[in-house]
């Protein structure tokens, strides 16, 4: 799956790492930014992203900030984009499952590398579910 990554630079290490770990899962990874420290506007890399998502370039995007709350607040701002902040194993499971989230939204000075990894791990694994919960969806 190709999916499009990016961040602010409160999530420049821990996209450092889950780029890492989409390649090791054998994902192709669309790196939108930011490639540094200093401090940018995490709108400017969740447009980016979800232009990606949103002209079938990728898949799906990941998003990653301090809290990982401006950027899914940011995302869910696009047409065909649902943004899921995705702090913990289950919640973000159940975007994809419930929900059928394109973006994944996390929170670098939330959770560390190790919860991280096991999140995208997840997230990227599962599939939407349908029935009921493609009616809500549409419903949007």
């Amino acid at each position: 799956m190709k999916i499009a990554l990016g961040c602010d630079h409160g999530g420049l290490s821990l996209k450092a790492e889950v780029v890492k770990l989409l390649l090791e899962l054998g994902h192709v990874v669309a790196d939108q930014g930011c490639h540094s420290d200093e401090s940018v506007d995490y709108p400017d890399f969740a447009r980016a992203v979800c232009a990606q998502v949103q002209n079938g370039s990728c898949e799906r995007g990941i998003l990653i900030c301090g809290t990982g709350v401006g950027m899914s607040m940011a995302a869910n701002r696009f047409e065909g984009i649902r943004a899921g902040l995705g702090n913990e194993l289950f919640t973000a499971r159940m975007s994809r499952e419930h929900n059928d989230a394109n973006v994944l939204c996390l929170g670098a000075r939330v959770i560390g590398p190790g919860l991280a990894g096991e999140i995208v791990r997840s997230w990227v694994s599962t599939e939407f579910a349908g029935g009921r919960h493609q009616r809500r969806i549409d419903m949007f």
